[in-house]
């Protein structure tokens, strides 16, 4: 039986932004951890624009290539993880938005999250977007990667170095999002 797919989802699209180094990290210990098969998801390169799908998106009537596209990618994964910064007490307009173009393709899926900023770590980003993806059936596990001063750890050549004790708290969290995965399954599953 293959194993499921993860979408490691890099969600800072801001020019110079270092979340790609902790996503990098992320990314080799999800394939490191074995659950699952890991594609990674960066929403730069997604490139999505502002909402301009002339239907709801519940409707998965898509006129654009871009949402085809998005939407295939969406609907083969599994499950996901966000790495994602704190930016003004909450989450990126580029994530609310990746978000937001689809509506099935998102359901009962779990997700976990890494986060990153300052002495905050990136958990009010956290908090506000486990409300968004419960409002389109995803399920946000409670475990969590979040990792203040992150820039700290990132070397100059941009390699993340985690810090003590995070690669348990990623281990954690991949069986949480591992174990969600397997029982939502049935859910996901095509009806009929």
């Amino acid at each position: 039986m293959p194993l499921p797919t993860l979408q490691v989802v890099t969600c800072s699209t801001r020019p110079g932004r270092l979340g790609p180094a902790v996503a990098s990290w992320f990314i080799d210990r999800a394939i490191a951890d074995g659950r699952f098969t890991v594609e990674a998801v960066d929403l730069a390169a997604v490139d999505l624009p502002l909402l301009d799908e002339p239907h709801h998106p519940i409707l998965a009537n898509y006129q654009h290539d871009h949402t085809k596209a998005w939407s295939e990618s969406v609907s083969r994964a599994d499950a996901f993880v966000f790495v994602m910064p704190e930016y003004n007490y909450s989450f990126t307009g580029a994530t609310k938005n990746a978000i937001d173009f689809l509506h099935h393709e998102w359901k009962f899926k779990p997700i976990g999250f890494v986060s990153y900023g300052g002495v905050a770590a990136g958990t009010r980003a956290v908090q506000a977007l486990k409300l968004v993806v419960s409002a389109v059936s995803m399920m946000p596990v409670s475990e969590s990667v979040n990792i203040p001063f992150f820039s700290k750890h990132i070397d100059a050549e941009g390699v993340f170095h985690a810090p003590e004790g995070l690669d348990a708290s990623a281990t954690t969290m991949l069986e949480s999002v591992a174990r969600w995965s397997d029982a939502l399954a049935t859910l996901r599953a095509p009806a009929g």
